[in-house]
This record gives structure tokens, sequence and C-alpha cells, in this order.
């Protein structure tokens, strides 16, 4: 019953965080600021710090560690939403001063759908001990096809589900405010950043087949896997405001985010058969080495300007996709 409760209190101390920062803090409809956006990264990492030292209380030091780098290895493969996030806003035109409405009813989407994939993948594990060789095969070959691929065009207007929405629902072509609905002439209309909302939430569902598998291979505890899902996701949002502006600087990250997939899934595989098992310290230094390498050599040798050219994103508004 002990554990039934701290899921209890954790969930409802969540759901307030985030009440407290959506319709107290900044319950004005304005752009983010990037200095805004910094303290409360500053924020949401300590307050993730401050869980992590409770955990080694309350469950012991390998918990503690098993948190942290969960935490590091969700928050890496984070950036990687980052980017897309920015090329949706970017092809719907989303005012910037909606755009944090939009990411805060994408996390809570996230976390209803994350905690139901960990449950299923923690059960599937614990009944199927051969599911470890087939989650740590999945993030080898991940991994692999992250570093040796290139960046797949988006094409949002392709996603099932936005053409299913727009069977059912008629849809504006311009942004209605802040709202997700509006009513012209009596009818029922969905605005365009509801269609945005959508998107985001069906492109984390994509992210969490690779990160839930990834995190699971640290730890089997469904308490430290959901909480350190939970501290990454809700430090997102602040982080793709202080990082929006220079994201596209750090273009090493997929190569270190490939190679952490793939150290993952080697040390699944390892421990599901029994052939070797790496130490929890250890994995967080390495995945901690490997993501510091990656940022490090993206400012050391930095990408060409007219390879950044070729990979801008095109700015074109919602009228101008309706029309063509």
């Amino acid at each position: 019953m002990e554990n039934i409760y701290f899921w209890i209190i954790f969930n409802v101390f969540v759901l307030g965080l985030l009440i407290l920062d959506l319709f107290v803090l900044n319950r004005k409809t304005e752009t983010v600021t990037v200095k805004s956006a910094l303290w409360w990264s500053a924020f949401w990492i300590g307050l993730a710090i401050a869980f992590n030292i409770f955990v080694y209380f309350w469950k012991g030091k390998n918990a503690a560690f098993e948190f942290l780098t969960g935490y590091l290895l969700e928050e890496s493969l984070s950036v990687d939403n980052l980017f897309v996030f920015m090329l949706i806003f970017n092809y719907f035109r989303v005012p910037s001063e909606y755009q944090r409405k939009v990411l805060f009813w994408g996390i809570i989407g996230a976390l209803v759908l994350r905690a139901f994939f960990i449950v299923v993948g923690v059960s599937l594990i614990n009944q199927f001990h051969w599911m470890g060789f087939i989650l740590g095969g999945f993030l080898i070959f991940t991994g692999a096809k992250m570093a040796l691929e290139k960046d797949e065009e988006i094409n949002p207007e392709k996603n099932p589900i936005i053409l299913l929405v727009n069977k059912f629902l008629r849809v504006t072509k311009n942004y209605h405010g802040s709202d997700f609905f509006t009513r012209i002439n009596g009818q029922l209309f969905a605005t365009p950043l509801f269609i945005v909302v959508l998107v985001v939430e069906t492109t984390d569902v994509v992210f969490a087949v690779d990160s839930i598998p990834a995190i699971l291979a640290v730890s089997k505890d469904p308490f430290i896997v959901y909480t350190s899902n939970v501290f990454a996701l809700l430090g997102l949002r602040s982080l793709y405001f202080a990082l929006a502006g220079i994201m596209q600087l750090f273009h090493y990250i997929n190569y270190g985010l490939s190679l952490i997939l793939v150290f993952i899934g080697i040390k699944l595989v390892g421990d599901s058969g029994g052939w070797f098992e790496i130490e929890m310290k250890y994995a967080l230094m390495i995945v901690a080495g490997i993501l510091t390498l990656s940022i490090l050599f993206s400012i050391w040798f930095p990408k060409k300007d007219e390879d950044q050219n070729d990979e801008e994103p095109k700015d074109e508004s919602v009228e101008a996709k309706e029309n063509k």
C-alpha cells in the first residue's frame, strides 16, 4: 500500500505544479523570453535533483543512480523532440505567445501515454525474460539507424490523426487567439492550434517508442522509470524556449544520442543474458560523457554556413498550406 500512496502523492504533486505553472504563474498569453526559460529550466532541474536525493534516502544508492541515469537519458533523447517541435511550430507558423500552451497540453498527453507504455513495458520484461533481448536489439538497431540516416522530412499534413480529424471536424484557416475551438455562425470549428497539439501528441508517441525501451534498460522499477520520465518531460517546455535559438548549433547531438542508444542496448542484452553487468554509476558516467562530448564537438567543429542554410525549415503560413 505504501507504493500506491507514493504514486498518488507524486501525481497529485506534479498536477499541482502544472496547474500552478499554466493558470497562476504564466496565465498571461505572452512570448516566453530566454531569461525566463532559463530560470524555469533551472527550477525543473533543481526539482529533479531534489527528488533524486529523496530517492537516495528512500530506496538507496543504486536506485538514485538509476533515477539520475534515466533522467539524463530522457533529457538527452528529448533534444530530438525539441528539433521536431521547432519544425512543427515553423510549419504551422504558430505565434510564439501560443507555443507555451501547445507544449503544456502536449506534455499532459505525453505523461498519460508514457505511464501506459511504462506499465506495459515493465510487465512484459518481468513476465518474459527474453523481452530484454528484443528491446536491447531494438535499441542497438535504432541507434545505428539514427547515426546513418539523414533527417527525414516532416509532413504534418500526412499525419493520420490529422487526416482523421479533418473528416469529422471543420478547421478554420486562421488562429483564433489561444482557443482550440471556436463557433462561426453557430457551427463548431477546430482551430489550427488544436491541430498543432495533435501533431505534437502523435509525434511524442513516436519518440516514446525509442525512449521507453531505453529507460527500461536502466531500471525495472516502474516508479523510478516513471518519475525520471516525468521530470524530463516537465523541463522539456522550458528547455525548448531556452535552446530554441541555438539548437541548430548542436549538430553532433544526434550522433551522441545514437551512441547512447547503442550502449544502453548492449547493456540490456548483457544484463538479460547474464554475460556481463555494467554498474549503474559507470553507466551514468558513460551516458553523461557521451552527451558532453557531442555538445563539445558541436562547439569545436561548427557546421559550415551553407549546410545550415540548406537545413533551415521553410516558413510558410497556415493559409498558404491550405490553399495549395
